[in-house]
């Protein structure tokens, strides 16, 4: 049997990138919802599946280096962005099914390295499918399927989470990874498989004998690298060069809204609560299908309504159900995390059903309107570059607030958790009125140098700061982990920074371009300081390490002072 390419009809683009966006959303059910689940059944601390979801979205946050290779470097045989797909769909179903020989909880670390390996082929598919989406669809069918994406994502969530702890019910925990690498290839078969893009079509068309005019242009590790430092330098300049854009740069790094019941504290405290898999899933599933009918509620709503004003709205109303949550726990003595198997809280099952659903209205109605915020402030002559960037940082937060989280449900307990949540979620409301459409198609204004001076000397004083606050660390108590995870944001904003601004400034940074390299790589080395026990036989590598830890910051800070000094004119080229 033949089956047909999609791709060649409109209602088989449709549902082609319907089902592509569904491999998308399996993994993250899987792991979000059923993993994270089995976890907390198994003993695992809320800190370390925090830490286990945080690494599922690390990979997506960076996604946009991805391009530049997946544009480059291309197969004539199987198609440009086909043959991404095919390679990562079957690197996706592999390390799914590599997860089986991983013993659980003891072999925690490995299948959480795993599984970054499985997202970082995820997040490579998404870049192709979405290169794919652009150069296939039509302009007329755009809109629909960017809604089907989104649905199709929507759905893989529900099969790769309540499809697969429904499952679990009959055949167990292991058999489960089966399921989910079978799901993947199934759309491998069946839809990547007979896939024909127009280059393809147009080779087969002429017999294989391809002109000039659709020759693929030949792959290069230079054009790869020279692709991404323009795409840092376009990044670079469309954040600063309006106030709105810049603003938006702070909005994607802040939870927007409360964060916590759409991450695993929610399965945590299912677990915790007494519901069994099938209640979990049941819960996860409804939450899916009102999240999705939501965001198109939302979304309409905005257009009509005023998109800041209702997105503030929806931010806002987040905060209700797990207000509720809180005070349900407070009046029950529900604070500090639990055994798994401890006695079942049937009228905490209840709150955390009413606060699940009332949650995931609100939450589905911020995510489409947040989407088009970005999309308002983002200049047309970079939008690609400027989008992506945002999506980036947004994925960013969500894997920070996931670590934060499972920290301090652990040393504080879930109520501080739900309130620290509420707080710093309402906090990108001050951000929110300065998010202003940028005037003209410029992509500088007259304020864009003074916005580059004001985030080195930020970025600058914020490294400095580290010193003190490494080595009085241990007066911090149950509050460290809090302050490591601050300044790992410090130091990847710090290095990118520097790393962008050598490229922007040109021969404006004299002297201080070698060194801005070199104090990137450094405050990039200092993330691997949670590694710092691994040294404990070896003295003087210790030191070492101790060493580099302060250096890198200081001399980073200092570096990123220095720039603040100097002249940023090169910023308003548009070249």
């Amino acid at each position: 049997m033949t089956l047909p390419n999609l791709l060649a009809t409109r209602n088989g683009r449709l549902g082609a990138f319907f089902a592509l966006y569904v491999t998308e959303g399996i993994p993250l059910g899987f792991a979000a919802i059923a993993v994270a689940t089995q976890l907390r059944r198994m003993g695992v601390g809320p800190a370390a599946i925090g830490a286990f979801v945080a690494s599922f979205y690390l990979p997506w946050a960076f996604k946009w280096a991805f391009g530049p290779v997946i544009d480059v470097f291309r197969s004539k045989r199987f198609g440009h962005r086909r043959a991404w797909i095919l390679f990562t769909q079957l690197m996706m179903a592999l390390t799914i099914l590599a997860l089986m020989a991983v013993p659980l909880p003891t072999g925690l670390a490995l299948f959480t390295s795993v599984l970054l390996v499985h997202n970082t082929f995820g997040a490579m598919q998404d870049v192709a499918i979405d290169s794919l989406a652009c150069n296939t669809l039509h302009e007329d069918e755009r809109g629909l399927a960017n809604g089907l994406m989104f649905a199709g994502a929507n759905v893989g969530q529900a099969v790769g989470g309540s499809g697969v702890l429904f499952l679990m019910g009959t055949v167990g925990f292991q058999p489960s990874f089966v399921m989910v690498a079978l799901s993947i290839l199934l759309v491998t078969g069946f839809i990547v498989l007979p896939m024909k893009e127009a280059l393809a079509q147009q080779l087969e068309q002429q017999g294989g004998n391809a002109g000039a005019s659709v020759e693929p242009p030949r792959a290069s590790l230079s054009q790869a690298a020279s692709e991404m430092k323009a795409f840092a330098v376009q990044s670079f300049r469309s954040f600063l060069g309006s106030r709105g854009a810049f603003s938006a740069m702070f909005f994607g790094l802040l939870p927007v809204g409360a964060m916590c019941l759409g991450l695993a504290l929610q399965s945590n405290l299912a677990v915790e609560f007494g519901m069994d898999d099938a209640g979990v899933a049941l819960l996860n599933l409804w939450c899916t299908i009102v999240g999705a009918v939501s965001m198109v509620v939302g979304g309409m709503l905005s257009d009509k309504l005023g998109r800041r004003r209702m997105l503030g709205l929806y931010i806002v109303l987040m905060s209700g159900p797990v207000l509720y949550l809180w005070w349900q726990m407070r009046l029950n003595g529900y604070d500090m995390p639990r055994p798994s198997n401890s006695p079942a809280v049937p009228a905490l099952i209840t709150a955390l059903w009413i606060a699940s659903i009332s949650y995931n209205v609100f939450n589905g109605m911020m995510y489409g309107t947040r989407a088009a915020i970005f999309m308002d402030v983002t200049n047309p002559k970079v939008a690609a570059t400027q989008f992506t960037a945002y999506m980036a940082l947004m994925n960013l937060a969500i894997a920070i607030a996931a670590t934060w989280q499972g920290v301090v449900s652990e040393a504080f307990g879930y109520r501080w958790t739900l309130l620290i949540d509420v707080a710093t979620g309402l906090i990108c409301l001050l951000v929110l009125p300065m998010m202003s459409k940028p005037e003209g198609d410029r992509i500088s204004d007259d304020k864009t140098e003074g916005r580059a001076r004001k985030s080195a000397v930020v970025l600058g004083l914020l490294c400095l700061v580290w010193v003190p606050a490494w080595l009085h660390r241990g007066q911090l108590g149950q509050g460290a982990p809090l302050m490591q995870t601050f300044f790992t944001l410090v130091f990847v904003a710090s290095a990118l920074f520097l790393l962008a601004a050598r490229e922007v400034m040109g021969a404006d940074i004299g002297r201080l371009r070698r060194p801005a390299l070199a104090c990137a790589l450094l405050l990039l080395a200092v993330y691997f300081r949670k590694d710092l026990a691994l040294l404990d036989a070896q003295p003087v590598l210790q030191q070492a390490a101790e060493a580099l830890i302060l250096l890198g910051p200081v001399l980073g800070g200092l570096t990123l002072l220095g720039l603040a000094a100097r002249s940023w004119a090169s910023l308003h080229r548009e070249d």
